[in-house]
């Protein structure tokens, strides 16, 4: 059974009850705001527990929830008996990840560390609650404490590699334009949830104009949201994508560059199978399922040189790093992968290879989900 928010209208294939949306929290000193915002979800969800037990006599063996919204924190009053699990996504560090990694958005070095230790409180609330925990890389474990990282276990979610693969009969079409693309075009493809600095895009648009002055055939597609998802939103009434599409507006061909904002998950596939060249980019943070899924659709990836990024690809061997902030860099790099695909022919086989082996949902990550499910957090 699952307990979700009332908001949440995705399908599950098993039964599912909500709790009630919190009210806005709004509340002085800012600090506070977070855990407060958290804690009052927790408590909704508590509730809801309350009732799924008194009235259906409901007492789950295992709980499993995100520790990130605040969910779990009072569950373990509802259901004592039950083993407590939490998917421990990131905890919030004041150097070293993404709070002081790039100086262009930068704030007062003393106000951003206190920020981001008050950040933490609910994380760390659901961590020393919990039996166990489960962290999707090594780099997003190892951001906990060592008395907390001691309870995690890693294991991606991972890749279904029967669905997420190369398809040479793969087609693109372009919504609004004739443009149709296939593989073997020079298209480099673009993909975050949001187009917003914490997914590199400043540092991608910065280095396109020198990319399509060399390459006059291609196109670059661009998949996300005008929106924000992570760190701050941008002071004035323009969003992060027309901020920095603005800047390098006059040096581009606009017709040869293709926002489709959020698309459904066949035509992101397309996308990637069409694709010469995939650019990825991120802050040291948690790691887009996006790049594994490039990987396993065969695609040759241009990465930052980010510590996520450094647990999955391997330089010339499954792909290639670069330097997050060197935009000559990152505009050679894109260039040469689509003026000589064939010299990359045995990287993509390798990125698709290794997402198999360390990667795939069916014959790797899923029976190593079960087994921590079952096992973690019990008396050794």
């Amino acid at each position: 059974m699952a307990l979700t928010a009332e908001t949440n209208q995705r399908p599950s294939p098993v039964k599912v009850m909500k709790y009630r949306k919190p009210a806005e929290v709004s509340i002085e000193p800012r600090l506070s705001r977070l855990y407060a915002e958290c804690s009052e979800r927790g408590l909704k969800a508590a509730l809801a527990a309350r009732q799924m037990r008194d009235t259906l006599g409901y007492v789950p063996d295992v709980i499993f929830g995100h520790s990130g919204w605040g969910e779990t924190l009072f569950l373990r009053e509802i259901w004592p008996e039950a083993k407590l699990l939490v998917y421990a996504e990131l905890m919030y560090r004041t150097t070293g990840l993404d709070t002081d990694f790039d100086p262009e958005f930068a704030r007062p070095a003393l106000e951003s560390r206190i920020s981001t230790t008050a950040r933490a409180a609910h994380l760390i609330q659901a961590m020393v609650q919990a039996d166990a925990g489960l962290s999707p890389t090594e780099f997003q474990a190892a951001t906990f404490p060592p008395e907390l990282r001691a309870k995690i276990t890693v294991c991606h979610d991972g890749v279904n590699t029967d669905i997420v693969r190369p398809n040479p009969q793969a087609r693109l079409d372009i919504p609004g334009t004739t443009l149709s693309f296939r593989p073997g075009d020079e298209v480099i493809s673009f993909v975050n949830r949001s187009l917003e600095p914490y997914r590199g895009y400043h540092s991608f648009m910065r280095a396109l104009p020198d990319v399509l002055a060399a390459r006059p055939n291609a196109h670059v597609v661009i998949v996300g949201d005008e929106g924000q998802s992570y760190g701050a939103p941008p002071k004035g009434d323009k969003s992060w994508k027309q901020i920095f599409l603005d800047e390098v507006r006059d040096r581009l061909d606009l017709n040869r560059v293709h926002f489709l904002g959020r698309v459904p998950y066949p035509t992101f596939l397309s996308l990637l199978q069409v694709s010469r060249v995939h650019a990825y980019l991120t802050y040291p943070f948690v790691l887009s399922w996006s790049l594994m899924e490039a990987m396993a659709a065969g695609c040759h990836v241009v990465a930052s040189d980010t510590a996520p990024v450094r647990e999955v690809i391997r330089p010339g061997a499954n792909g290639q790093l670069v330097d997050f902030f060197d935009i000559p860099a990152w505009s050679a790099k894109l260039t040469e992968a689509l003026a000589d695909p064939d010299k990359f022919i045995s990287l993509r086989r390798t990125a698709r290879h290794d997402i198999i082996a360390h990667y795939d949902l069916h014959s790797h990550c899923l029976p190593q989900l079960i087994d921590f499910v079952e096992n973690a957090g019990r008396p050794a």
